[in-house]
């Protein structure tokens, strides 16, 4: 049974939701607390800790939904909230997101996406649950395995293992959010971190829609794999969702958020980079393929995505590309000719 909080003051909502969802609440799929403001819903709270998700509206006396968000993100870090609000204006929005919320539904309430949205949040939620659980059990592993387990993990066949590679054929994508480093220079560091965030959930959700991979976020860029059929195509699908959705962002702190990507193909050394020493691996993809494509970045503009001419003989038949020109690499020997996808 998933726990739901409703922080609302208007009490037909209630009525509604209990409605709405009775066959699920019939069936003990949803149990819902009611709040009928902040500080009413932080009360329940303490009473109900095993609460998934909070649906919050804005305006609300006493506390208000936005004071609500920072207080959840101090007390209960792992539940997360749903804005349900008509105060649906792009301000409202970008504050509720700076402060922590999942998801923003409006006013007056489409059931069946709340529902949705729902879900969608009990989800994220139960995979940070999982998370956390693993790094406990792994932090206590060694207080309970066995000696003989725990001294094949300190092996050389273990070692060997861990360090074990291949070659494959795959995409490399590198997204950097253009001038970043200046607003970190300028603002918060909790408005810095949640900012990069939501700008990075943005493009994760993009590349796993196209069934690519996360490598590793450096600093403000993502480095992204795309394996299988198509997965040049994949990739450069992904590249341009997420073009258009941060261009179409409001500015935030007096910043526009931009990005540029560097995108190649071909083949590339997959396996667990690091130091077996140390425990610190990650499993990674290397090679020219991959250093190629994080230069294409370096050189693009903002907005641009680039491919090489290798890239573009694959795919010119199903994106729109303008030729750029030839362009000197890093540690290339040769310049080489360079395209830029525009849809």
């Amino acid at each position: 049974m998933r726990k739901i909080l409703v922080a609302d003051d208007e009490a037909d909502l209630e009525i509604l939701i209990r409605q709405k969802f009775r066959q699920k609440i019939r069936e003990q799929q949803y149990e819902f607390v009611f709040a009928i403001n902040g500080q009413d819903a932080l009360e329940k709270m303490q009473l109900h800790p095993d609460v998934s998700i909070v649906l919050s509206d804005i305006n609300m006396p006493e506390m208000d939904g936005l004071t609500l968000l920072t207080r959840l993100g101090e007390s209960n870090p792992l539940t997360k909230t749903v804005m349900v609000s008509a105060y649906g204006d792009m301000d409202n929005i970008r504050t509720a997101m700076n402060r922590g919320a999942f998801d923003f539904v409006t006013k007056p309430v489409n059931f069946e996406d709340l529902e949705l949205t729902m879900e969608k949040t009990i989800r994220h939620v139960d995979q940070m649950k999982e998370t956390l659980q693993a790094i406990k059990e792994n932090n206590i592993l060694k207080m309970y395995v066995d000696e003989n387990v725990l001294s094949f993990m300190g092996s050389r066949e273990y070692e060997a293992s861990l360090m074990a590679n291949e070659t494959v054929e795959a995409t490399v994508v590198f997204i950097d959010i253009c001038s970043f480093t200046a607003i970190s220079e300028t603002e918060k560091p909790d408005t810095v971190v949640s900012l990069l965030n939501t700008y990075f959930d943005l493009m994760v959700k993009e590349i796993i829609a196209q069934q690519g991979i996360i490598d590793k976020f450096i600093g403000d860029c993502v480095m992204a794999v795309f394996k299988g059929p198509f997965h040049l195509d994949r990739a450069i699908d992904a590249s341009l969702a997420i073009r258009n959705t941060i261009d179409a962002l409001p500015a935030n702190n007096n910043f526009s958020p931009k990005v540029s990507i560097g995108i190649n193909s071909g083949e590339m050394i997959s396996g667990n980079i690091g130091s077996a020493t140390l425990r610190r691996l990650d499993y990674t993809v290397i090679g020219d393929t991959v250093n190629t494509a994080q230069r294409l970045q370096s050189i693009a503009t903002q907005g641009q995505i680039l491919i090489t001419e290798a890239c573009y003989e694959k795919v010119k038949q199903s994106f729109h590309c303008n030729k750029i020109g030839s362009a000197s690499l890093k540690n290339k020997a040769q310049e080489m000719m360079l395209y830029e996808v525009l849809n």
